[in-house]
This record gives C-alpha cells, structure tokens and sequence, in this order.
C-alpha cells in the first residue's frame, strides 16, 4: 500500500523583509533563495514616502512578477491615514498574502478579511499577522482560532520581537531567554489552529554566529522559519529550518517501513529496535512533501 502524500503545503523557512521604497533592493530579489518575500509599506518606509513605495510595488509586479516564491505585502494598519491605499494596492496586485502588522486581536483579522471580501480580492490572497504586542500574545489563541471564523484566509503568524520588547521592556539578551514563554504561546496557538509560524528577525546581519543559534533555537521551539532583514541570513536560515540529510534519510525508512505488505494492519512497527506509530509516518510524509516542495521550486523557477 502507498503512503498519499499531504495537500500541497508551503515551505517558509526564510521570509526575507524588503523595505518597499528601495527599489535596489527590489531588483535583487529574483536572484535570492528565500521562500518568501515580505515587500514592507510599513516601518521600513517613511510617512512622506508611502507612496513612492507603493508606486515602486506596482512597477514590480506588472514588470518581474515573483514566480518561484511567496510574494507578501506587509501594509500600514487598516486604521492609519495610509492602510486603506494600501489595501487597495494589494487587491489589485493581488499577492499571495497580506501582512497585517500589531494584530492585537481576533478583530483585526476579521476587519482585514471584511475589507478584502468587501474589495473583492481573490481567495487566493491569503492573511499573516504579526504578533508584535503584548495584548497580541495574550490574545494568540482567539487570533489562531479565528481562521476557524471569521478569518479563514489566515495562514501564517509572524512573530515581532523589537516592537514586543519595546512595549514589555524586556532587554534584548542572548538566548532569548525572558521572552521565551511568550514565544511558545504563539507557537502552540498556530500549531492548534493549523497555522505556520514565523520566527522574528534577528538585527544584527553580520553576526553570524549568534544568528545561527538563534535559527536552531527557533527550529527547537517549532516555528516553521525565520523572518529575514539581510539576504546574507538566506542560506543560514534554509540550511537550519529544512531537512537535514539524516532526517530525510530516517523519513525515507519509515515510509519504506510502513509499505511493506505485512504493516497494512500495523500501527506500530519495529525498525532496527526502534518502535515506531503512525503518527511518525504522517510527521515523514509532510518532511518528505517539504523536500519535494523544495526540490520543485529549484528546478522549475
């Protein structure tokens, strides 16, 4: 019997953030490894220049379409003097999804939602959120839990560190080590509502080391990547949240395993002494559809 592989997922282990107004880097993007892009209207983007930035996203998506990776859109709050343009801006640009900042409560996906519904945006343009406030993350459970309400194009939360350890005072140190409840707060209530989870970006670019524990921290607390400020952060960060070669080779032996005529019946089986259920194979077949979902978008850009 053979294992049917999952519904077609994402794999988003490097959501890489360009400012919206550089148009530099907007023409770098094509030739980047990163499985996301975060085009930004908001805190990269200057008042004055929010228009600009928008003016420049128009041109790149008529001009050089991304193709081979997601394409989000991270707008000013629906309730600033810039939200409702850029609203408009992703309706008709029609991205893969909209990246509501400070979402602070299920009521501001559900307005973000009402509006695209309302504007006639496709289905296909989904919803991330950023969890960047304390309120945000108290509230996490009720936001993940309003993709089974009001809010069912929500995808992904993405988590905001600077603006959350502005607002809670807590100093950024090594490890993480006081804002870690808060973190698996949010990771469990993604994980409850079948979203992704997105990592925070680390500030600085150059420090490689430190990036790369923090990559394997996030990894070990189960978000599924890591929000990007530099293209060198790229390769670290998809060598850290992908499958590693012995993963993909202990994948590969449970769903060898459990295609072996005599484990039809079985829920348990024996491989070389160690016991494992079905519930590893369904965790398999999702590593080895991620790897397929890779392999795919390196061959066919």
């Amino acid at each position: 019997m053979s294992i049917a592989m999952p519904s077609p997922i994402r794999v988003r282990r490097s959501a890489l953030s360009v400012p919206a107004i550089n148009r530099r880097a907007l023409e770098k993007v094509h030739s980047l490894d990163c499985d996301a892009v975060i085009f930004d209207l908001e805190d990269s983007v200057a008042p004055e220049k929010k228009g600009q930035a928008r003016d420049n996203l128009r041109q790149f998506f008529r001009e050089t379409p991304l193709r081979d990776c997601e394409a989000i859109i991270r707008i000013n709050a629906l309730s600033s003097e810039f939200g409702l343009e850029d609203l408009d801006l992703v309706v008709s640009l029609k991205p893969d999804a909209l990246l509501l900042p400070k979402v602070s409560r299920a009521r501001d996906l559900q307005d973000a939602q009402a509006a695209l519904d309302q504007k006639g945006a496709p289905p296909s343009v989904r919803l991330w959120a950023m969890m960047e406030t304390a309120e945000g993350v108290m509230n996490a459970t009720s936001i993940a839990a309003s993709r089974h309400q009001a809010a069912d194009r929500l995808d992904c939360l993405v988590l905001g560190l600077n603006d959350l350890r502005k607002e809670t005072r807590v100093p950024p140190r090594p490890g993480r080590v006081y804002l870690v409840p808060w973190m698996m707060q949010v990771v469990l209530a993604a994980r409850a509502y079948g979203l992704d989870v997105i990592d925070s970006v680390f500030n600085d670019f150059r420090d490689t080391d430190t990036f790369m524990l923090e990559c394997q921290q996030g990894r070990e607390m189960g978000f599924d990547g890591k929000m990007l400020i530099h293209p060198a952060q790229i390769e670290p960060a998809n060598q850290t949240f992908g499958p590693s070669d012995q993963e993909i080779a202990d994948a590969e032996a449970i769903v060898s395993a459990f295609n072996e005529p005599q484990a039809a019946e079985l829920n348990v089986i024996n491989i070389e002494g160690r016991m494992v259920e079905r519930l590893h194979l369904e965790q398999a077949t999702r590593l080895l559809a991620q790897v397929h979902f890779i392999q795919q978008r390196k061959t066919n850009p």
